[in-house]
């Protein structure tokens, strides 16, 4: 399973794509039509403001993602903007066996935390800017 393992940074590239281009394109309608999102958001049980915050956490982060740099950070944020969403506005709405009803929130949350979790990857800005200085610690040969 070396081959794999040599295509990690490539699989890595491919999850930060596909969730930043997914946060853009749910965060985007927030930000270009802020009326519509302002009424809505009270009714999620949110202050209406909290969608300025939710657009631009999801737009700038999911730019970030894509681009790969502060990533850890980025990802952090829009995980746990994803709980938030699950429960507070899905789960207590629909149920817990509502699966298909809360499954994009929690997907995207899962992703997200993936992301947070182990990092940008090797093709990212991250990596070299902030990783680079951060090398494996490499065991030391003793001599007899």
């Amino acid at each position: 399973m070396q081959f794999l393992e040599k295509l990690k940074p490539l699989g890595l590239l491919a999850l930060r794509v596909a969730l930043g281009a997914s946060f853009l394109f749910h965060g985007y309608p927030k930000i270009s039509d802020p009326a519509r999102w302002l009424k809505a958001f009270p009714g999620f049980g949110f202050p209406s403001y909290f969608a300025y915050v939710s657009g631009l956490l999801e737009v700038f982060g999911g730019g970030l993602l894509i681009l790969g740099l502060f990533t850890r950070g980025a990802a952090s944020l829009l995980a746990i903007e994803m709980g938030l969403v699950l429960g507070r506005t899905k789960i207590p709405v629909v149920g817990i066996y509502a699966f298909g009803q809360y499954e994009l929130p929690l997907l995207l949350g899962a992703m997200a935390l993936a992301v947070a979790t182990t990092g940008a990857g090797a093709i990212s800005i991250d990596a070299f800017t902030f990783e680079s200085g951060r090398k494996s610690p490499k065991k030391s040969k003793k001599k007899d």
